[in-house]
């Protein structure tokens, strides 16, 4: 055995031989050269002394590849079930592209519209075309901004007129709408019952309004159709969706022919949302009723009438939404599972909502279409 150049012990031959196999064999106290995962995270735990790395003191990295494989399982799953809604019900995705979604929302934030005044210049803007629902059955439509039944028959501010003193014609103001919301939104004149409170309220001295109106509810036709000044639907056909009826209009006094009189114009449209009686029926359709009405009312100690009392003028209607040629007394809206066999409706689509023009009176009945509902 030599020694070194400190005179520590040397290593022989045969000992220096004996160790170099071991090492080839890698047993023996021979060093091991560390591999190149075990010097990158030796020089990592140099680089954060003193931290406690992810993953190595605290074991969640050994766990991380099942709660991965759990995940991407759970995303699978939510993956094939969203492809599952949007094939049961696409409107979800198209309702985001085509822009639905969004307008839906924006009416939801949008408040109520401010009462009518005066008449409008314009028809109510155009929104992307949508289908209500039963949960939302004003969904598309202009009408979700106006007001509700008998809060959109405003009532103005009343002053003495043609010698009818203020007082008188406030009282006629009110009962004018009376009368509106007894023909137009009674729940039991929407079921088809006879509308006595609304027929009582009419002058006994205009009997030939009284008669022509009892007879139309007795035997309805094409010449005595109650749809003329009642708004009624049969209950075994149709129901109204919810109890919300939208209304939009206004009422105006003017001088009546005589002193004495005074005129109180009506212009108001009523929407109605209206599905089918059946059991299951989901669909939502929407008939729309205009009806411009005059309404005279004269102080008792002038004319000789019944305090209270009104006479009903000259009036014009228009139904959008209702079977043509069918008068039975009742509206009949259309369903797209179950189409009508009556004719089918021509001429330039008109916008049912549009308020911006008087009604016109045709001599002869037609079958229009109409551009939204």
């Amino acid at each position: 055995m030599g020694k070194n150049e400190d005179s520590t012990p040397g290593v022989s031959d045969e000992e220096w031989s004996r160790f170099m196999e071991q090492a080839a064999q890698g047993a023996g106290d021979a060093p091991k050269e560390p591999s190149a995962r075990a010097r990158m995270v030796t020089e990592r735990l140099r680089a954060t002394q003193g931290q406690e790395p992810p993953g190595w003191r605290t074991g969640p990295a050994r766990r991380e590849p099942r709660r991965l494989g759990r995940l991407k399982a759970a995303v699978a799953v939510a993956a094939i079930a969203a492809l599952a809604l949007v094939a049961v019900r696409p409107e979800l995705v198209i309702d985001r592209v085509t822009g639905k979604a969004q307008a839906r929302e924006e009416a939801a934030r949008a408040g109520p519209l401010p009462a009518e005044s005066t008449r409008p210049t314009a028809a109510p803007p155009s929104l992307p075309p949508d289908q209500p629902t039963l949960s939302e059955p004003f969904r598309g439509s202009p009408a979700l901004q106006w007001a509700d039944g008998a809060a959109g028959i405003e009532i103005p501010e009343a002053t003495a007129v043609n010698g009818v003193s203020r007082e008188l014609v406030a009282q006629g103001l009110e009962r004018t709408k009376q009368f509106l919301v007894l023909a137009n939104l009674d729940p039991a004149t929407l079921r088809g019952e006879r509308p006595t409170a609304a027929l009582q309220m009419i002058d006994p001295g205009q009997r030939q309004m009284v008669d022509l109106l009892e007879g139309a509810l007795a035997r309805p036709g094409r010449d005595a159709d109650p749809l003329q000044v009642f708004t009624r639907a049969d209950p075994a056909r149709v129901r109204l969706v919810g109890d919300v009826v939208k209304v939009r209009g206004r009422m105006t006094v003017e001088p009546g022919e005589s002193p004495g009189q005074v005129d109180i114009m009506t212009d108001y449209t009523f929407v109605y949302p209206l599905a089918q009686a059946k059991s299951g029926a989901e669909e939502v359709s929407r008939t729309i009723v205009r009806r411009q009405m005059e309404f005279t009312f004269a102080d008792p100690r002038k004319w000789r009438v019944e305090a209270g009392m009104m006479q009903i003028g000259p009036y014009t209607y228009d139904i959008a939404n209702s079977e043509c040629f069918v008068h039975d007394g009742y509206l009949h809206p259309m369903f797209r599972d179950a189409p009508a066999d009556g004719p089918v409706p021509s001429g330039p689509p008109r916008d049912p909502y549009d308020r911006s023009q008087a009604l016109q009176q045709h001599e002869e009945e037609g079958c229009g279409t109409v551009s939204r509902t």
